[in-house]
């Protein structure tokens, strides 16, 4: 029974945990989005087309990629506290190296190395969510870090492009980098320990059961799930990595211009994480994918009529309505492992679900890249409406009912 006592401490270390995690979450996509501000200035010092162009983005997401499923595993057996501190430090080192990139080999080399150091955060995230919430607060917990990387695509633009116009592109990135540094000291000595099992586990009375690792590799509601996220996540990638470039060649805005521009959509998308966050716990719990669809599917509709707009007015409204009727779906999508795994497979399961998220970020850049090169812009933003479409049918396959993880009933029984 809990204590007043017990419910002090978990509520703050509960709103610690969440406002570190929160912060460095927007560090981490400042971090992530500001190479595509800077990509126009980048492909004119070099002399790259947009599929190049594409490729120096997509060196980030196929190292990131790669390392999901190892910081997943890593998080479980070393603890999410030193993982995260090891991160967030190389990622910043690897940041400020970018700036100092001769020639487009060696920037390939460090974006790909940015992209492994910062593929160990987000399992050592969820996991220190696991580890330092209840059951109840970890949907809510959950959609604050989702929205949290909305915040930071939002304000990368916003914050960089003017930083990349006074001091130039490779300034820019030392000076993120020094950020990022002193936000992880700041989650290395503030972060608080774990909670005790018996106050984050519903089942706390329950003899803990091992679950080989292999079955949460194979369990079809996971792989689902990273299934929809490579598919969802196309949208996220694809508006970060070319409507800035998009706005800046197509419409003839400046690099300022488009940076605002490019942030509301991003912003907004934020606010909608959050209260798809709300709708899903209050009415969607046990049936995600009746919000899940319907979103998908009329966000997939605007994203159409945005590749038909015309003014650079008319695009950015109709992206910031695709964005957040999208966003409504996230929690569906990326919340579901994350509410019914045990805590000691949270970073493997959330590791492998992310895989997925980041396959978007690998295929999307290249994508796009090309279709824009070969057929226009319009093309390459019409690939989004149907990576959209797409992760609404696996939706609505898919039932999320039985985990099938459960150990047997002999395994099972009350701790006398």
């Amino acid at each position: 029974m809990s204590t007043p006592s017990s419910v002090s401490v978990v509520r703050r270390t509960e709103r610690t945990t969440l406002t570190l995690l929160v912060g460095v979450f927007i560090i981490d996509y400042i971090d992530r989005v500001m190479i595509a501000v800077a990509l126009p200035l980048i492909g004119a010092e070099f002399g790259l087309n947009k599929t190049t162009q594409g490729l120096v983005v997509s060196a980030f997401a196929i190292a990131y990629l790669i390392g999901q499923m190892p910081g997943g595993l890593l998080a479980d057996r070393v603890g999410a506290r030193p993982l995260l501190v090891i991160s967030l430090v190389a990622w910043s080192v690897f940041t400020a190296a970018t700036g100092f990139a001769p020639a487009l080999v060696v920037l390939l080399v460090l974006r790909a190395a940015f992209g492994f150091a910062q593929a160990l955060f987000p399992g050592a995230a969820f996991k220190a969510l696991a580890e330092r919430t209840t059951q109840e607060g970890r949907s809510r917990g959950a959609g604050l870090l989702l929205a949290s990387n909305s915040v930071g695509a939002g304000l990368g633009p916003l914050l960089v492009a003017p930083l990349v116009v006074a001091a130039g592109w490779r300034h820019t990135f030392w000076i993120v980098a020094a950020a990022g540094l002193v936000v992880g000291l700041l989650l290395w000595r503030l972060l608080p320990p774990p909670l005790p099992r018996e106050l984050t586990e519903p089942d706390a009375r329950v003899t803990p059961v091992k679950v080989p690792v292999s079955k949460v590799l194979r369990n079809k509601l996971v792989v689902r799930c990273a299934l929809m996220f490579a598919c969802f996540n196309m949208l996220a990638y694809g508006m970060i990595t070319w409507v800035p470039s998009y706005l800046v060649e197509a419409k003839g805005m400046s690099l300022v211009s488009a940076g605002i521009s490019a942030a509301i959509p991003q912003l907004v998308s934020a606010a909608a994480v959050l209260l798809g966050g709300w709708l899903m716990s209050k009415y969607f719990d046990q049936r995600p994918r009746l919000l899940v669809v319907p979103a998908l599917v009329v966000s997939a509709a605007v994203l159409v009529a945005m590749l038909l707009a015309e003014s650079a007015t008319l695009f950015t409204v109709l992206q910031t309505v695709a964005m957040f009727i999208s966003g409504l779906a996230s929690i569906g999508i990326v919340g579901l492992p994350l509410r019914v795994l045990p805590r000691d497979l949270v970073g493997t399961g959330m590791g492998l679900v992310n895989s997925g998220g980041q396959l978007a970020g690998v295929l999307a850049p290249l994508v796009m890249g090309w279709l824009a090169d070969q057929f226009g812009f319009a093309a390459a933003f019409g690939f989004l409406a149907v990576s959209t479409l797409a992760a609404a049918l696996i939706s609505l396959s898919t039932r999320s009912t039985q985990l099938g993880l459960e150990a047997p009933a002999s395994a099972r029984e009350r701790v006398s």
